[in-house]
């Protein structure tokens, strides 16, 4: 099958099973992850609304705090992965959520900025391996050919988790009088930290670990999705030498430069998650107007609004035209020199607008980049890649909120933290270039003992990894 081929062109079978699967599966784990990032990103709606002045923290504590969560999300990142390869993602992905819900819900009685740090190291070792999980179990479910599209509707979530979970924080943060008379900030992260809990149980019943398990697919939708992944699989253990182990994946060339181009993509996504409620804070002072906690929750979320429209039809094109290299370097261009310019526009509507321009850069280039690990990784090996690739990049989300913080101390404003997110962003943009010429002026060959070389970012040279039966070019 062509890997330009659209849905709407593929055979019956395949039409209604992919149809199926984006339905059934990705719906729910998409609702997982809104869950995960509302949990992450919580203290970003807390810091602002009562808990940096109940706690003491300064701008550097409370970069701090929120960017130790990395830590512990990286250290068991690739072994969690592992874990899921060997156990199955209905029970390691519900084990997951679970433990990081009991986590979450800790928040609600911290005290100190000690107690702050260890939670968030604590719900970071809850929740590793989570999202690259989620990517794994997505792509044993989707031929190459359809990941994109399903991908895109799994990351639709991670952008609609600010839009609606900015002001449902607001809201909650209204509530605390109502309930358990808690502050504000503290009866929030009570009530996003139980949806964990729950839906982690009802995954454990709800997801199926292979299309051969799923009752709610006919036969011959579970025959064609079988064939059509181990067709893939094979054609890509042939191609990478029968290379799957997570070994393989270490040495691969491939796979870091992929982790040091996502770093730059997940630096920009939290230095706005962690402290744009903090910068429209500031709107007031200079405004003279007083904002209530949900106004502020409707102010944040409005640049991700438009970046999922932005991404739907920007991974649409992808998949249209085929993967091109300015799918995804283009959009890291685009956030790299908007990002430092949002705080030099003399009014908050300026500001607001250039850091939708931003999001909607980021959020463009992301599910179109989670095409490509799995296009060259198959077993132990995909496990291990996408785990180390998100791990590596996942180092931005402790650097980005504690390097922002701390400039921010030191400088006394966020103009040049911004203009370091905007250096990093660009950084990727220019490795994704480098990495689409290297291939094209060296051919991908994969030797035993050496590092493989760069992989096409453009469809033509995708496609003998996507397609079975497409020719090396």
């Amino acid at each position: 099958m062509d890997q330009n081929q659209n849905i709407a062109d593929a055979p019956p079978v395949a039409r209604s099973a992919i149809r199926k699967v984006s339905i059934r599966l990705v719906p729910f784990v998409a609702l997982m992850f809104f869950i995960n990032y509302l949990d992450r990103t919580a203290i970003g709606f807390a810091a602002p609304n009562g808990m940096n002045e109940d706690l003491a923290l300064s701008a550097a504590q409370f970069g701090f705090a929120s960017g130790v969560f990395f830590i512990g999300y990286i250290l068991l990142e690739v072994p969690s992965n592992l874990a899921l390869h060997k156990f199955g993602a209905r029970r390691w992905l519900s084990r997951i959520m679970v433990s990081w819900g009991i986590v979450a819900l800790l928040f609600t009685w911290v005290q100190n900025f000690e107690q702050l740090v260890v939670l968030r190291f604590l719900l970071g070792v809850a929740e590793a391996g989570f999202f690259p999980g989620a990517i794994l179990f997505l792509s044993l479910w989707v031929p190459a050919q359809f990941r994109g599209r399903i991908l895109m509707l799994f990351y639709l979530a991670q952008p609609l988790t600010t839009v609606i979970g900015a002001p449902l924080a607001g809201w909650l943060i209204q509530q605390h009088e109502v309930f358990f008379g808690l502050e504000g900030w503290r009866f929030m992260f009570f009530g996003v930290a139980i949806p964990a809990i729950v839906v982690g149980v009802v995954a454990w019943f709800y997801l199926k670990d292979k299309p051969a398990d799923a009752k709610w697919l006919t036969t011959d939708e579970q025959v064609w999705l079988t064939d059509a992944l181990d067709r893939e699989k094979a054609a890509t253990q042939k191609k990478e030498h029968g290379h799957v182990s997570a070994r393989f994946a270490f040495k691969s060339g491939r796979v870091w430069v992929l982790s040091f181009i996502y770093f730059g993509f997940i630096y920009g996504l939290y230095a706005l998650a962690f402290f744009l409620p903090t910068i429209i804070e500031g709107f007031q002072a200079q405004t003279g107007q007083t904002f209530d906690t949900l106004q502020k929750g409707l102010i944040t979320a409005i640049p991700y609004l438009p970046a999922a429209v932005v991404m739907y039809f920007w991974s649409r094109d992808a998949s249209k035209r085929g993967l091109k290299t300015w799918h995804i370097a283009g959009p890291a261009i685009a956030g790299a020199i908007s990002i430092p310019l949002a705080l030099f526009t003399g009014s908050p509507a300026a500001t607001i607008a250039v850091i939708t321009v931003t999001a909607c850069a980021i959020f463009a280039a992301l599910p179109n980049f989670w095409t490509l690990p799995t296009r060259f990784l198959t077993g132990a090996a995909a496990a291990a890649g996408v785990a180390l690739i998100n791990t590596i990049g996942n180092l931005a989300g402790f650097s980005a909120p504690f390097v922002t913080g701390f400039v921010h101390d030191w400088t006394g404003g966020y103009e040049f933290p911004m203009f370091i997110v905007g250096f990093v962003m660009l950084v990727s943009a220019v490795l994704m270039v480098l990495l689409a010429r290297s291939n094209r002026i060296n051919p991908a060959t994969v030797d035993e003992t050496a590092t493989d070389a760069a992989p096409a970012v453009d469809a033509e040279a995708l496609s003998a990894a996507a397609d079975p039966k497409g020719d090396a070019r």
